[in-house]
Parts: structure tokens; sequence; C-alpha cells
């Protein structure tokens, strides 16, 4: 079966509706060093070759990520392999911070930070990483209003918009001629509130691509962790803890034997479904592989509703309502 695609700009690229996160990539917070001694650039450079051939396209870094060093490890990979420069769409992130003020300087020199480490003359997608800025709307609006005129950046978007926040930057947005092409938002099994809340069904009403963030609920929907052998390190600290999910694992596993799939791919895909493009991470070739499964087939009617009634709402943590709108 042919999926559909989606476009950030008029003239972009059309692309899966599948992504690949690097937030781990050159993270000692998340992924590398000491945290993860498997994950090295040569993984992360088989993960990105395998997410190609797949035909996934979308990696989605941020300045912020490994303070830089996610998208200098891009930009040495895509450096090293035309075939990966010509086929790779880029998505990076501004994170507003309430004490960057004067936004559009900032922001710009950001920007331009970003290109220098990923080698590139502009991004696909530039975004706005959260909620926290002091400044209005209309101050960031006419700041990635600038970074597209200039040919810095193809699209714009946000991450973590609540409805009213989105629909208000997409207005001021508007007052430049440019469209808001995306929000970027915690979207899962595990976390439905952008279901629920009425953002998605917004985005899709307004043209405004939703992209889903901790698709598998920081690995706790791959079915490698258990109520007995929990996530460690930063990923314990999920809204949610092990013996709260099991009742929707046991299902998604069972969904996926039914499928033929892996749970995580059932996942996945029930993001896929509901109009939304899930960016999970991957370290090395056989992730990235089982990622891209979850495109080319379909959950039934039946399997959605199910997987639907056990899906969690998500908790409000304090981060969440600070940074998390969405």
């Amino acid at each position: 079966m042919s999926e559909p695609t989606v476009r950030f700009s008029a003239d972009g690229p059309a692309v899966a509706p599948l992504g690949m996160g690097a937030s781990s990539w050159g993270n000692p917070v998340w992924g590398m060093g000491t945290y993860d001694q498997d994950l090295s650039e040569l993984t992360i450079a088989e993960a990105l070759d395998a997410s190609i051939a797949a035909g996934v396209a979308l990696i989605d870094t941020a300045a912020g990520y490994g303070n830089g060093e996610s998208e200098r490890i891009i930009g040495r990979l895509l450096a090293a392999d035309p075939v990966r420069q010509k086929r790779v769409i880029i998505a990076s992130k501004f994170m507003p911070m309430p004490w960057k003020l004067d936004v559009r300087v900032v922001l710009r020199r950001s920007l331009e930070g970003s290109l220098d480490r990923l080698g590139l003359d502009s991004v696909e997608l530039y975004q706005i990483h959260g909620p926290i800025s002091l400044r209005s709307h209309k101050v960031l609006a006419a700041a990635l209003a600038s970074a597209v005129k200039d040919g810095l950046a193809q699209a714009v978007g946000v991450c973590n918009f609540s409805v009213k926040e989105m629909t208000q930057m997409q207005r001021a947005l508007g007052e430049h001629g440019v469209s808001l092409a995306s929000n970027q938002i915690e979207f899962s099994l595990l976390r439905r509130r952008p279901e629920t809340s009425g953002l998605i069904e917004t985005c899709h009403e307004l043209g405004i691509v939703p992209l889903a963030y901790s698709p598998m609920g920081q690995g706790r929907l791959t079915g490698k962790y258990s109520a007995e052998s929990p996530p460690q390190g930063r990923r314990r600290f999920g809204a949610h803890p092990m013996e709260h999910v099991e009742a929707v694992l046991e299902l998604v596993r069972r969904v996926g034997e039914t499928n033929e799939r892996t749970p995580s791919q059932v996942a996945l895909r029930w993001l896929v479904q509901k109009g939304a493009v899930p960016i999970p991470g991957a370290k090395n070739q056989e992730q990235a592989s089982l990622n891209a499964g979850a495109l080319g087939w379909e959950l039934s009617a039946t399997d959605m509703a199910a997987l639907d009634a056990v899906a969690l709402e998500g908790r409000r943590t304090i981060h969440g309502r600070i940074f998390q709108h969405g």
C-alpha cells in the first residue's frame, strides 16, 4: 500500500509520515557516552542509511541536543555521502529561553549556528522549541518569517504549543505571508492528550503537520521494559511508571502478534493512522529498520478502537505545565 505524504512548504519535498528523532545523537544525557556505550557515530550512520533506504527522510534535531553535537554529527554524515545530502530532510529548533529578549537577533544567530554545524545553506523546517518566550507570538513570528524570506529555512513550525498558542502563531505568521507548517508535541499511546484536547483535529483543519515526539513513551512501548525491569537513567522519569503501562503494552503485544508486527511498530502505526508523523529515535540499523516497519500496512478499525480504549491520557507534570502546552 502507498502511504500519504506530507509537505512542510508548498514547494517542499513530499516525505513519508515517519521521521527519525536525533535527540540522543551526541547527547550524553539521553544517548552517547556513559549512558549508552553502544551508541557511536558509526551506529548512527548505519541508522541513517537504513532509514534512507526505507524511504524515511525526515531527521529532527535541535541546537540544544548535546549542545549542538547532534547537528555536528549529522553535518559530518551528510558531508561524507552525497546520497545522504540529496535525500535527507532536516528539521531543527531554536530554544526561546525567557532571557533571550532580542528574539530576532538571537533566533537568527542560532539558526546560522545550526546551519554551520549541519553544513547546509538552509533547513527544510525550523521550529520554536517550546512556548516559554517572554516575547509575544507576533515578535516570534516576525523572526521566523525573516528566516523564511532570507532563505535560511524553507518552512517554520512550533513545538509543545497548545491549540490556542498554535492558532495565534498561525495568525501572526500569516501577517508576513508565511504559513505555520507544524506543531511538534509528545503524542503516544501513553499520552493521548493532543488528540483528546482537539489539537490533532485542529492541526488537520488548518493544514498544520502534527509531529509526534516520544512516540514509544521513551522506550516503554518497545516491549523491552517491564515493571520488574524498568527504564534506567533519565527515562525512569517518564510520566508513567511501568506498572501503569502494562495494560497498554499487553494489548500492543497482542495486536502485534495478530499483525505479525513488533510492539513498537504497532505503537507507531497507531500514530500514523491518527494523522500524525511520529519521529522515533534510532541508535542503530536494527532500530531504524524496525521503525520503518510501521509503514506499508494498516491496523484494522477494531484494533484502533481497542488501542484507543486502553491509551492513557497522560499525566500533567511540573515540566509539562511549564513547557508542554500541547
